[in-house]
């Protein structure tokens, strides 16, 4: 009976530890008392071993003491900083000050504007955002007999130098890439435009991660109905976490339903630059090198950074490449099944002679085989992904030429399906959107159920079921086949064909910018000039 109540009162005591909430809140004002404030702060961040407090007294020789304490994480904190720039001038400088300032508010003030050597230094009046300054990086100070207290930037902590895209292949262009660090990544777009026009604005999401989130657009250029779009659409976020940008696109994408990414998402800080000058929204997540990109389309999908880095001819040969890799990534063992098994007459007899003559002996039918080598190459491709690097390419190789030639030999699949299932894989790997390549990796199962039960004119279903799910897909209100839906004739043959950089004069319609003007033609505002004056003058 004891060890009942006992485990009653344990469970009982369990629960209330766990159930009370230390959520700083910054409708709690500091005291006046340092030992209150010391008090409190360590009840917000009690059992952390990490955190770091320091007490120490400054003041002039002849005048008051004043009691001051510090609070940091170790290895958020620059420690060099805080020892140099904050304790350090603190104790030397502060024996130096005049007795008419060494007291009550004069004082405060002259340890903020004067005494203190760190770059950025802000006031607070309240504990939540002093525990949330501290717990991202900072250092707060606390001085007796004040109800306020400073927040010192000091954030140092070890991070990732700024390194080459790793899922983002770079042929010509920078070579940099986000990192997991929110204001390098800030950086690094404002390296590549330099225009006070570039605006970012910060919120924090998730309850208990507090994880920054800042909303990059230009002024002047970014629709101002998108921008506010995304800023509401991120305030409406209430979860627990947030430690991927994964996690934001999930939450604000338009159709969650659908195979096809609603928001693009890139490494690369020119791809993220060049999105800006055409009028879109770049989001950054802190904690990961993946920005994303609102609005988006079908269509820019396809388009790569060295698109518009290359000879025009050059790059409308590969977007028109990418179009044709992308129609084989999802049809071609479809074709394949129906054309073998429902419309073998639409063959040249010959090439339906070898088919017949390479089937001989292979157990299953036409659609088993595509699913079986499908499956395995599925399987062959995830498996190269976790492994490490340099093992992962091994096993991607040797396993599907291992796989392959086992079950031809076997007897189980036609060496033309295993052909077949080689130009799927390699055209799906000439997408150069990741997410998209994805999407049409599923479509080629779709494509293939479909194709086994009503041959061509299954086929033909599922493109008009397409059709019309793209159709109705939309990305912050942007039609997401957009330029089709408009068929502005020189937009759509842009899907195709790259023209030469002294045509494209104006920015994509799809982003609605508030300034279409791309770029200026000097000539024609040369030619307006002289003609306004020659009007003057007669």
């Amino acid at each position: 009976m004891g060890n009942i109540f006992k485990t009653l009162f344990n469970r009982k005591k369990t629960e209330i530890f766990y159930e009370r909430d230390m959520t700083p809140d910054k409708s709690r004002k500091l005291y006046k008392d340092i030992d209150e404030n010391i008090k409190v702060f360590n009840e917000y961040l009690a059992d952390c071993d990490d955190l770091i407090s320091r007490e120490f007294v400054v003041g002039n020789p002849n005048g008051p003491k004043h009691r001051m304490v510090l609070f940091n994480i170790d290895g958020l904190a620059d420690k060099k900083v805080v020892h140099e720039e904050i304790m350090k001038s603190l104790m030397l400088f502060a024996r130096q000050v005049p007795l008419e300032y060494s007291v009550g508010d004069k004082f405060f003030q002259l340890v903020k504007d004067g005494l203190i050597t760190v770059a950025e230094v802000r006031e607070t009046d309240n504990f939540g955002e002093a525990v949330l300054a501290v717990l991202s990086g900072d250092t707060a100070l606390f001085i007796d007999k004040l109800d306020r207290g400073l927040i010192l930037n000091t954030r140092g902590w070890e991070k990732r130098a700024v390194q080459e895209p790793s899922t983002e292949a770079v042929i010509r262009g920078s070579r940099d890439g986000f990192t997991e660090t929110y204001r390098v990544n800030v950086a690094l777009v404002r390296r590549r435009i330099k225009d006070p026009n570039l605006k970012v604005q910060t919120v924090r999401l998730g309850r208990h991660t507090r994880t920054d989130v800042g909303v990059l657009y230009i002024k002047g250029i970014a629709n101002p109905s998108i921008v506010e779009e995304v800023l509401k659409r991120l305030n409406t976020i209430d979860i627990s976490g947030v430690l991927e940008s994964g996690y934001i696109e999930q939450m604000i994408e338009d159709n969650y339903l659908s195979f096809f990414p609603l928001l693009r998402r890139t490494e690369r800080p020119d791809v993220a630059a060049a999105c800006l000058l055409e009028g879109n929204v770049v989001i950054l997540c802190d904690n990961t090198p993946f920005a994303l990109i609102a609005p988006t389309t079908f269509f820019s999908l396809f388009q790569s950074a060295e698109d518009y880095y290359e000879n025009w001819y050059i790059a409308s040969l590969i977007r028109i490449l990418r179009m044709s890799a992308a129609f084989l990534a999802v049809t071609a063992p479809a074709l394949y099944v129906a054309m073998v098994s429902y419309h073998p007459g639409m063959l040249p007899t010959d090439l339906a002679l070898s088919i017949g003559a390479t089937r001989e002996g292979v157990p299953f039918s036409t659609t088993v085989e595509a699913l079986i080598m499908m499956l395995a190459l599925e399987v062959l491709r995830e498996a190269g992904i976790r492994l490490p690097g340099p093992i992962g390419q091994t096993i991607g190789i040797v396993g599907g030429l291992v796989v392959g030639e086992a079950a031809v030999r076997a007897g189980i699949v036609s060496p033309i399906m295993v052909i077949l299932i080689a130009i799927n894989a390699i055209s799906s790997f000439a997408i150069p959107n990741f997410n998209l390549a994805v999407a049409f990796r599923l479509l080629a199962f779709v494509f293939l159920l479909f194709a086994s039960v009503a041959g061509l004119y299954g086929i033909i279903l599922v493109y008009l079921g397409l059709v019309i799910h793209l159709v109705t897909l939309k990305s912050f209100g942007v039609n997401y086949l957009s330029p089709l839906v408009s068929f502005k004739m020189k937009r759509v043959i842009d899907i195709l064909v790259r023209p030469p950089l002294p045509f494209i004069k104006e920015r994509p319609d799809y982003t609605k910018p508030l300034d279409r003007k791309r770029m200026r033609d000097l000539r024609q505002d040369q030619e307006s000039e002289g003609g306004d004056e020659d009007a003057d003058g007669r």
